[in-house]
């Protein structure tokens, strides 16, 4: 390309670019413009809209196949008449079929009632498009549930209908809607979260859903799709009744027992192998719940809330309780529980479960619910007529007496260990909690009604029974302190590392002359330790102390909160209890009789912090407890310390100086454990002569 081109096409792009500037439109036009682009857009979109809801009123008809389908339905599915007239009614339609054939009835559309012949026929007199599309879509709905559910078509949907059933101790409310439990309410607990406070509601509506699923071939029928027939035969029981066909029913039976938390529920049927395949031999149970919150303190009731179980012939288990847990049971399983700190609600079939499904998400940023627990099922089931399908529901308390009793109510063939629901510890602490506490709390609760003097005696009592381990200990510990200044002038005797192995051997042998010993004061505390550990685990799932007030504690289950901080300290929270302030300087106190008690206690200052960092992280590890539990705990702090005094008068030193002399004179029989001990002291010195004979041969 020469210049004289390029020249020339850059002079015809300047023409260009100049004559687009200048004709370029004002932003008055470019406004207008756009306003008249937005009104044919507009208009486009309305004759669009127009044009479709043209086409579906044309479209939206009920075809002549369609329409010829629906007598047939009718005569096949409906319920014959004395006079030969076959109705069918659900939510959606009522149709009736005259013996020559004739079709009457109306189609549900928009809370109107639309002729279905006008609808089979098309037309549209009297009617908007609207209501006329309406009835359409109603009446296909309803040949498509026809279609899908057969025999339980008519049950699809509805209004719900409720029957409530109350004794002494519940009130459990039964819908139609799924032939459920659909609300418990217990009568003799109160929330601690309302103010004023209510019943316990267990569960109501939405939060607690459960169905029986049937499959037989190339079918799948859910009870929670079906709305039943709700019939109270007595005080005690309801049935909701599924009214299949002249000779064919099924039914969920209900009994609540008059004096307990049981509410039985069998399935009834009659001439089912018309409606389900004969060779059906297994249904399954499916159960969801979102486990709402009952008391003040969220951490323990999260903590002791999930799903437990209990295998055929094995011991009851649970899922974990901190995080989101799933298991799937292979084997044979005697009940699922969904249980919350202090109430439970419990499914047990007579028979088993051959598996079973669990899951267990926790809710963490939920103010108003713990958990989502959901359980899947399978059970057998036989479409022939007979003995019933039954299960047993307990809904109420985790209350160790009431649970150990239903036994014997339940299943007497074998022991269900409901007990579980109660968690008491494992291994000796529960032991210690249902034979000694748990008898004498009980006990007690028959003649008085103040728990926190309940308390008090229970802890009189357990300090009864280990006063000769306290006794023992305190005298050890006299001991070692008549012994600390030979001790002392020994250690000062034999200095050193290299003395080491002596100076233990001489401490051995004061001790073994005197009668003494350094663990004997360690073994009666150690005997104590697992009373301790038992309360830890008793106190927060006591049932008894729900609610139950005592001085500045409003419920002594829950933390006795006298004010809350302005800011929260890590670990400890904002809330200030006030049972675990006192258990705390009682501690302290303690601490610092007990460190006076030790043989040259004073003499190790580098320990004494030590010491006290227990007592203060108690402070942090108590504060949102059970004050049930620090009250306890302070009671028995209070009541050593007291007896730690009595002691000091009555015990007198110079006695026990005077028995220990007299003891070393008497010759003693050395026992095998200071035997073995000294045995071993010897080899080591003789190793320890022989690594220093090697040392001076090599220099």
């Amino acid at each position: 390309m020469d210049r004289n081109t390029l020249l020339g096409l850059l002079m015809m792009g300047a023409v260009i670019f100049g004559f687009m500037y200048l004709n370029k439109p004002s932003d008055e036009e470019i406004a207008r413009q756009q306003r008249e682009r937005q009104e044919q857009i507009d208009r486009e979109l309305a004759k669009a809209a127009a044009s479709g809801q043209q086409a579906a009123a044309v479209v939206d008809t009920i075809t002549a196949a369609e329409a010829s389908q629906i007598v047939p339905m009718v005569k096949e599915y409906g319920t014959a008449g004395a006079d030969g007239t076959v109705s069918y009614t659900n939510s959606r339609i009522a149709l009736s079929v005259s013996p020559e054939g004739g079709l009457t009835g109306h189609v549900k559309a928009n809370g109107h009632e639309v002729d279905i012949n006008k609808v089979v026929s098309n037309s549209r007199e009297g009617l908007t498009p609207e209501m006329a599309g309406e009835a359409v879509a109603s009446l296909r709905a309803a040949m498509g549930e026809v279609q899908k559910y057969k025999s339980f078509a008519r049950y699809v949907g509805g209004e719900n209908r409720e029957i409530t059933v109350e004794n002494d101790l519940m009130a459990v409310t039964f819908s139609s809607l799924g032939g459920k439990v659909s609300k418990v309410v217990l009568k003799k607990y109160k929330t601690e979260r309302t103010t004023p406070a209510s019943d316990i509601v267990l569960f109501d509506g939405d939060t607690n859903s459960y169905s029986f699923t049937f499959t037989p071939t190339g079918r799948r029928y859910e009870t929670a799709d079906f709305n039943f027939n709700p019939v109270q035969v007595n005080d005690s029981v309801v049935e909701m009744r599924l009214d299949l066909a002249a000779d064919a029913a099924l039914g969920i039976r209900y009994t609540v027992h008059p004096e307990d938390y049981i509410v039985s529920m069998e399935i009834f049927q009659n001439g089912m192998d018309k409606v389900f395949a004969a060779n059906l031999s297994s249904a399954e149970f499916s159960w969801h719940q979102k486990m709402g919150r009952n008391e003040k303190g969220r951490t323990f009731e999260e903590r002791n809330s999930g799903i437990f179980y209990k295998y055929l012939a094995d011991s009851p288990d649970e899922l974990g309780a901190n995080s989101d847990e799933r298991d799937d049971l292979r084997e044979r399983v005697k009940w699922v529980a969904f249980k919350n700190q202090f109430f439970s609600g419990v499914v047990i079939p007579r028979t088993y479960f051959n598996s079973a499904e669990l899951k267990s998400i926790v809710l963490k940023d939920n103010p108003d619910f713990l958990k989502d627990l959901s359980m899947h099922a399978t059970f057998d089931y036989s479409v022939a007529d007979g003995e019933p399908v039954a299960f047993d529901f307990y809904f109420g308390p985790n209350d160790y007496p009431l649970l150990s009793s239903l036994d014997d109510k339940i299943n007497k063939e074998e022991d269900l260990e409901m007990t579980r629901l109660v968690p008491l510890g494992w291994g000796l602490f529960r032991y210690i909690n249902k034979w000694i506490v748990i008898p004498v709390f009980s006990f007690l609760g028959q003649y008085i009604t103040n728990y926190g003097v309940i308390i008090l005696l229970l802890t009189i009592f357990i300090k009864i029974i280990l006063f000769p381990f306290t006794y023992k200990s305190y005298m050890s510990q006299a001991k070692m302190r008549v012994l600390a200044p030979e001790i002392k002038e020994l250690n000062d005797k034999y200095p050193g590392k290299e003395n080491a192995m002596v100076r233990q051997q001489k401490t051995m042998e004061i001790y073994n002359r005197a009668g003494a010993s350094p663990f004997s004061g360690c073994l009666p505390m150690l005997l104590q330790m697992p009373v301790l550990v038992a309360m830890f685990s008793f106190f927060p799932s006591a049932i008894e102390l729900r609610g139950e007030s005592f001085l500045w504690a409003k419920d002594l289950s829950a933390p006795d909160v006298i004010f809350e901080l302005p800011f929260t300290i890590p670990f400890y929270g904002k809330g200030v209890s006030l049972f675990c302030l006192l258990m705390t300087v009682t501690n302290i106190i303690y601490t610092r009789i007990n460190m006076q008690n030790q043989p040259g206690g004073n003499s190790m200052p580098g320990m004494k912090w030590m010491m006290y960092l227990m007592p203060v992280m108690f402070l942090f590890f108590f504060n949102d407890y059970a004050s049930g539990l620090s009250y306890y705990y302070f009671l028995s702090l209070l009541i050593t310390i007291v007896q730690t005094y009595i002691f000091r008068r009555v015990v007198d030193e110079k006695k026990v100086r005077a028995q220990m002399l007299a003891n070393s004179k008497k010759p003693k029989k050395k026992s095998g454990f200071m035997a073995r001990l000294e045995e071993a002291q010897r080899r080591q010195q003789a190793m320890l002569r022989e690594q220093q004979k090697q040392k001076g041969g090599r220099r």
